[in-house]
């Protein structure tokens, strides 16, 4: 038992270390910021074409990760490995296209050799390297510096910390841009239209709430129907009708109660167990609304209200 322990302590330390490494890497990018990082992001703003980012190795798999969230995020972008860019598909990039070259040594030899069609072709080159003084880097029209003071791996060999630093750098520049152009949830939202992030910026709460067979119950009601309808209506919930809108009923309410009340809990009818004017949202709310509102107030359910009559529920 002890040598198990020491040991998922000694994987522990080595998983610390690695954060620790990693984070300052991340940190440090903070002072390797001059006035390259502005010129970057104006010429992106102004240019008419795509920003196309290109990369090699680890260097490419980060690059493809940078070119997917400048897209989804309002800033058209694409990754080109830099051998096929080198044997046809360089016929891709125009001359209003921002390229973007990531190389951490800056002397990757299939990005280096792409530096005279760039030229010729009249690109903007915004290099991503870890040394200032090197090849790319000296050739580019602006140079991001992503170098770190170790990297992670043990060994100094592969690439860990240079890669997530490069990876934050993107992230930057993709915020900064969101930030410049005003970019909204419902401009994400057109880019995302599947999955949960489209249910969620594009959908309505009439799309989604449960409107057939709600548990409806009256305030005279006695506690044993009560627990009925909440289980049968599966939405955890009993919804009552009073003088100025809605009441409610929830699982919580009830255990509660039964604290309270102790055996003459089921002597109780609906109205003593209630909760009255719950959170409600109208028809038309966006789900992310919705479901932002649920977060906030810590509850599971909304009803939604379509002037003042209940329509519906919302079930996280």
């Amino acid at each position: 038992m002890n040598v198990e322990v020491k040991i998922k302590s000694d994987y522990m330390i080595a998983a610390e270390r690695v954060f620790a490494i990693e984070a300052a890497g991340i940190l440090g990018l903070v002072h390797r910021l001059d006035d390259d990082y502005n010129i970057a992001v104006e010429t992106i703003i102004r240019s008419l074409g795509r920003v196309i980012i290109c990369g090699m190795g680890k260097s490419g798999i980060i690059g493809k990760k940078i070119a997917a969230t400048l897209a989804s995020t309002g800033t058209p972008s694409f990754f080109m490995h830099p051998g096929e860019a080198y044997h046809g598909d360089l016929g891709m990039v125009t001359s209003e296209d921002v390229f973007v070259a990531i190389s951490n040594s800056g002397e990757t030899d299939e990005v280096v050799k792409l530096l005279p069609f760039l030229k010729d072709n009249g690109n903007f080159l915004n290099a991503i390297t870890g040394r200032p003084s090197s090849t790319l880097a000296s050739a580019a029209d602006c140079h991001l510096d992503v170098g770190v003071e170790q990297e992670a791996c043990p060994l100094q060999l592969a690439p860990t910390s240079s890669t997530t630093a490069t990876l934050a750098m993107g992230d930057a520049l993709a915020v900064t841009l969101m930030d410049a152009k005003g970019f909204r949830p419902e401009n994400f939202a057109r880019f995302h239209p599947g999955g949960s992030l489209g249910r969620r910026l594009l959908s309505k709460v009439e799309h989604e709430m449960v409107c057939d067979n709600l548990p409806i119950v009256d305030l005279g009601a006695p506690a044993i129907d009560v627990l009925a309808s909440i289980t049968r209506s599966k939405l955890g919930i009993a919804i009552l009708k009073v003088e100025k809108g809605y009441g409610i009923i929830t699982d919580g309410d009830i255990r509660r109660s039964v604290e309270e009340f102790g055996d003459e809990f089921l002597k109780k009818t609906a109205s003593a167990l209630m909760t009255e004017a719950p959170f409600s949202v109208n028809v038309g709310t966006r789900m992310e609304d919705a479901l932002a509102l649920m977060e906030r107030k810590s509850v599971s359910s909304l009803l939604v209200l379509d002037e003042n009559d209940l329509v519906g529920v919302i079930k996280k």
